[in-house]
């Protein structure tokens, strides 16, 4: 075995000097980026690093309402994929281990490997990892055995898809992962595609439960890119979207600092009129205005006067004041 180790080791550092290899291979550019940029070394067999119980209890009710909407999920993919000896675990951003679900005959296997909870499998940390790299580059991988950066990972098979958070930032990275060495490649590519999938479920349910109170708009819905989800909120105007909509639209933070109308978004030209209700109506227009009173004014056909003293009837006050 230690034999064995010494050769990938070696295969890695022949690859990690070779640019023309990282051009055409993901993993051969993660392991250069392992080596190069994170200055590890792939023969290493230093202590792994684990996050102390205090902190690893900090970063759980930190993210305590991802873990909550993520628990089902992590439990359905168990279920799928347990008995043939693969493990679930989310880690948060930074590649600390936060829950996981390992079957009672794998559990020590998962243990020697260091996949318990409170591990941190960053890319910097470990290299090339399932985990680490999902994390590192923002997309689903595949890290099956020897394409691990480590000699003391190579007994690993990874699967992982980035999760996003309402605000459309990277927040955790999924994984399955499997201990055996009767793992395929195949095998890994039906678990990536299930993983993949589970990953986009947290994001819409973590979507939905951060904006409980707003309706929430489907656009669309795409098993790579994920749910197109808008939040309105209870006149209509987008205060939210998951970063498949905020991709589709073009939308960033600034967009809801001064929210637009859910029709105007979507291509829709039509103004609400007042029998919709005056509150709604005027902040529409003001939205489609810019916030210019006049402008919206126009927009309703009626005059600036008028519009002011509706607003102030809806307790609405133009903006500035």
């Amino acid at each position: 075995m230690s034999r064995l180790l010494h050769d990938h080791a070696e295969i890695v550092l022949d690859t990690v000097q070779s640019a023309s290899r990282a051009a055409v291979s993901p993993v051969a550019a993660s392991w250069r980026r392992s080596a190069l940029h994170h200055h590890l070394d792939p023969s290493r067999e230093a202590p792994r690093e684990c996050t102390q119980s205090s902190e690893l209890q900090q970063l759980r009710e930190l993210h305590g309402d991802l873990l909550d909407v993520a628990a089902p999920v992590l439990d359905q993919v168990f279920r799928s994929v347990g008995r043939a000896g693969c493990g679930v675990i989310l880690s948060e951003a930074g590649g600390v281990i936060l829950d996981r679900r390992i079957g009672d005959a794998d559990i020590h296997a998962f243990a020697d490997a260091g996949l318990i909870e409170g591990a941190c499998w960053s890319e910097a940390r470990e290299g090339t990892n399932g985990i680490g790299t999902c994390l590192f580059e923002g997309k689903t991988v595949i890290i099956h055995r020897d394409q691990h950066f480590a000699s003391r990972n190579v007994g690993i098979s990874c699967m992982d898809a980035p999760v996003y958070d309402p605000q459309g930032r990277l927040v955790a990275a999924l994984d399955v992962s499997s201990c055996r060495d009767d793992h395929s490649p195949v095998t890994a590519e039906m678990i990536a595609a299930l993983v993949r999938d589970a990953a986009r479920r947290i994001e819409r349910d973590y979507f939905c439960r951060h904006f409980a109170q707003a309706r929430i708009v489907l656009v669309a819905d795409d098993t790579s890119g994920g749910s197109a989800l808008l939040a309105a909120d209870r006149d209509d105007l987008v205060i939210g979207a998951t970063r498949a909509a905020r991709a589709r639209f073009g939308l960033n933070d600034d967009t809801f600092v001064s929210p637009m109308p859910v029709a105007q978004l979507l291509g829709g030209n039509e103004m609400a009129r007042f029998g919709d209700g005056d509150r709604a109506v005027l902040r529409q227009a003001l939205a489609r205005a810019h916030g210019n009173a006049s402008e919206a004014a126009r927009l309703l056909g009626i005059g600036r006067a008028t519009l002011y003293r509706r607003m102030a009837r809806a307790g609405l006050r133009p903006s500035g004041e």
